[in-house]
């Protein structure tokens, strides 16, 4: 073969190569046959697009790791505090996704569209290998899961000045890429929404008429006949990856998963057993405690490292039962707690009725029904207007809380709170019925809420003395109330004549006069036999100017209202805003209108959580969370939303996701975490609620708590600062069982979730991921751990 090669190139002959000749002669024709039958072969039949332009493509299994090298442009951001972009959904896998540069347009029309938003084709995890979904091919046959740095320069060279090698393709092909790329600034949405009622014939994306994105992540899959080979110095590596990337990322991902999946779940051996509440139950904390006097043993005492176990759930536990017959009974087992009941049955409490425990509306104030109770107080003073000025109510030492149970009929959210103390059980039996509640006391430490948010507060013989100390437990109630706002007050003071009870309200007169409350009404309900008091707070300093004696005194210029984590009280009254745009100064909308209406206060000029100006922020993360819900959540996610009543925002920004909700029979608590923009304000003020927390502790509420967790960018950002571990364990603990849990977040943090999860035996009910960026929806299981663990300073 040498010889007879080197001889074709010299032209020279020799009789000694004549054989060698003939064999090159014979393989030569042997070699044209294979050709032409190999040729004749290849135009009689049609090759996948993927064996032919990714012959190293991964198994869609692998592609659920998080994505070496994704397209990250300025117009490829995350929903994230730090951007200055609202992107779409975080999910979203098509913005930038690149048409093969070479494809023709064919006529034929894709069957494989991608509506993630409609859940018409969710990616079930038992469907992980399958690539019937258009989104899923998408990874494998898009070529982007694997593009490097000068892939993308290639791509954004398409975007403005095409390359020579393009040159070649049509016209049209080059508009429908630079159209599939385009972004429009500030916009929010999910990626399929842009896709529905679509054919795959039109290339060319139609823009939406309200200004928000619409690319396409609808791609046409054309036969072999319609490839052509890409010139290989604009493609460079394409859709291979280097050695280097893929052994780094093999040892981490290895790593991460030796790390999860070797976790060895226990469950938590303490004296509260299924009720366990860690920052309540440190007994060792509590037994340290050099007085007790205010309350302190019922505050916050949170255990240096969070407990990483399980909570046991009580024999004979159930599926809850579902609102809103939730409020008038629930199963015994539940909540296997009978004191309540033997110590307020007379009162209409809560009462023992076989294998139920039920609720008759009524409490130690209005034992003949709440409704009674609350039109009562509508009667007595019709500026309340239940459900339109007045919107969020902060009922304090609720009881089993039937007065925010019933307030929902009126269109009224109620944010109840008691102690876990003597009275056994009563919050966990307001969260069982579906009402919100969580477990606080008014002690030595500020309520965990802004100032001047709720629109009314709330106390039906609740036993705190607000007239000890210089009123410094009332003080704390004038700066979470708005100005204008009401205090509600039925009592025994109010009604009754004994010694004790006049000398309360004589000194309560006094201590009211002096914060400049008004004295707006006070009568008797003949019916429930009760007295009711109602107190209006000013709405400008003029009183507190003209008080001959400044006692109360007036707080610092230096002391932030809104500062509540773990602040101590203090005996003084934080000023009236007056300024026209300040936070305060005005009521907001009546409801429903104040849950869209962008707030007064928020300027322009005032730059927003995302990098907007604030009003443009508040906008574009309501509308993002609306087309969210409704295109996926409600419909996509094979929720029965008729079972979710009780429902958290792990990380709310805005209050979208909550706003988003309203139409469905649900409340949400919206948590700000304590290291993140202070936007809760903003939450109160369209008209929902929510409580700063910090998530490296325990939430103060009971075990199986809430039918629905949702987190939007938490874990990743947390487990910098927290043990992921103690964050999943503390996540197991406030979820009901056969509850769910969205999570949306970068493909490593979902990985390392749903590995965690899955230990814990909780059904894997959805996973997708697409450019770094993943969503992961999985149900709690009724599984528990045999081996236990046990937590010393929860041991009495």
């Amino acid at each position: 073969m040498a010889n007879g090669k080197y001889t074709r190139v010299d032209g020279r002959r020799s009789a000694s190569s004549y054989c060698s000749t003939v064999t090159i002669t014979v393989f030569v024709a042997l070699c044209l046959v294979g050709v032409w039958m190999m040729t004749s072969s290849s135009s009689s039949s049609v090759v996948p697009v993927q064996n032919v332009d990714e012959p190293a493509q991964e198994k869609k299994s692998e592609a659920k790791e998080q994505l070496t090298e994704s397209n990250e442009s300025s117009s490829n951001q995350q929903f994230e505090d730090n951007n200055a972009d609202l992107p779409e959904d975080a999910t979203k896998g098509g913005k930038n996704e690149k048409i093969q540069e070479n494809i023709e347009k064919s006529d034929e029309k894709s069957n494989e569209e991608s509506k993630f938003d409609d859940g018409s084709n969710r990616q079930m995890q038992n469907d992980d290998n399958k690539t019937g979904d258009g989104d899923s091919k998408t990874d494998s046959e898009g070529g982007e899961t694997n593009t490097d740095e000068s892939e993308k320069k290639s791509y954004s060279d398409e975007n403005g000045n095409k390359s020579d090698s393009d040159d070649g393709e049509k016209k049209s092909d080059r508009k429908s890429e630079e159209s599939s790329g385009e972004k429009v600034d500030g916009q929010v949405e999910e990626k399929e929404d842009q896709n529905e009622n679509k054919e795959s014939e039109k290339s060319s994306d139609d823009k939406k008429e309200d200004g928000s994105k619409n690319q396409s992540s609808n791609e046409l899959f054309p036969s072999g006949a319609q490839l052509e080979l890409t010139n290989e110095t604009t493609t460079q590596k394409g859709s291979f990856s280097t050695q280097a990337t893929e052994s780094k990322n093999e040892k981490e991902a290895q790593q991460s998963s030796n790390q999860q999946n070797g976790y060895n779940w226990k469950l938590c051996n303490v004296t509260a057993g299924a009720d366990f509440i860690p920052c309540l139950d440190n007994l060792q904390a509590i037994k340290k405690l050099r007085s007790t006097k205010h309350y302190e043993h019922r505050e916050r005492h949170c255990p240096e490292e969070p407990p990483t176990c399980l909570v046991p759930l009580p024999e004979g536990y159930k599926r809850s039962i579902e609102w809103p017959t939730s409020r008038e009974k629930i199963w015994y087992y539940n909540v296997p707690h009978t004191k309540l009941a033997k110590i307020k049955g007379h009162q209409n409490w809560v009462k023992v009725t076989g294998e139920y425990l039920t609720f008759p509306g009524g409490g130690t104030q209005f034992k003949n029904g709440a409704l009674h109770y609350i039109d009562f107080i509508q009667e007595s003073v019709p500026d309340v207007a239940w459900g339109k000025r007045t919107r969020v109510v902060l009922d304090v030492g609720c009881g089993v809380a039937s007065f925010g149970g019933f307030l929902f009929d009126r269109g009224v959210l109620s944010m109840s709170f008691a102690p876990k103390d003597e009275h056994e059980a009563q919050v966990q039996f307001a969260l069982e019925r579906g009402i919100p509640a969580i477990s606080a006391v008014m002690g030595t430490e500020r309520l965990p809420f802004p100032g001047i948010v709720f629109d009314a507060v709330h106390c039906a013989r609740c036993r705190v003395p607000w007239h000890i100390e210089g009123g410094k437990l009332l003080l704390e109630l004038n700066r979470v109330l708005r100005p204008g706002g009401f205090f509600i007050w039925s009592a025994t003071p109010v009604y009754q004549k004994l010694p004790e009870d006049v000398e309360i309200w004589n000194a309560m007169s006094q201590l009211i006069k002096a914060m400049c409350w008004e004295l707006v009404s006070i009568s008797k309900d003949t019916i429930n036999k009760v007295g009711i008091a109602v107190y209006r707070k000013p709405t400008s300093n003029e009183c507190y100017e003209k008080r001959s004696q400044q006692q109360p005194p007036v707080c610092s210029g230096s002391d932030d209202p809104n500062a509540a984590w773990h602040v101590p009280l203090q005996a003084c009254m934080h000023k009236v805003p007056e300024e026209s745009l300040e936070r305060g100064s005005q009521w907001p909308e009546q409801w429903p209108a104040r849950l869209e209406k962008t707030p007064y206060w928020l300027l322009s000029s005032q730059v927003g959580v995302y990098g907007k100006s604030a009003p443009e922020d508040f906008t574009a993360d309501y509308e993002h969370w609306k087309r969210v819900v409704s295109k996926s959540y409600l419909n996509g996610m094979g929720i029965n939303w008729s079972t979710v009543r009780n429902v958290m925002d792990m990380r709310s920004v805005y209050g979208g996701f909550a706003a988003a909700m309203k139409d469905i029979s649900v409340w949400v608590m919206n948590v700000i975490s304590i290291d993140s923009p202070d936007t809760l304000p903003i939450i109160y003020e369209r008209g929902l609620f929510g409580i700063y927390h910090d998530w490296c502790e325990s939430f103060s509420t009971y075990p199986r708590t809430y039918d629905l967790l949702h987190a939007d960018h938490l874990f990743s950002k947390i487990k910098k600062r927290c043990n992921l571990v103690a964050v999943v364990a503390e996540v197991d603990r406030i979820l009901r069982p056969e509850g769910k849990l969205i999570v949306r977040d970068d493909v490593e943090t979902i990985n390392e979730l749903e590995s965690m999860v899955k230990g814990m035996q909780w059904e894997v009910r959805m996973t997708y991921s697409k450019d770094k960026e993943g969503l992961l929806c999985v149900e709690k299981s009724m599984w528990r751990p045999k081996e236990l663990e046990t937590i010393k300073y929860a041991i009495a």
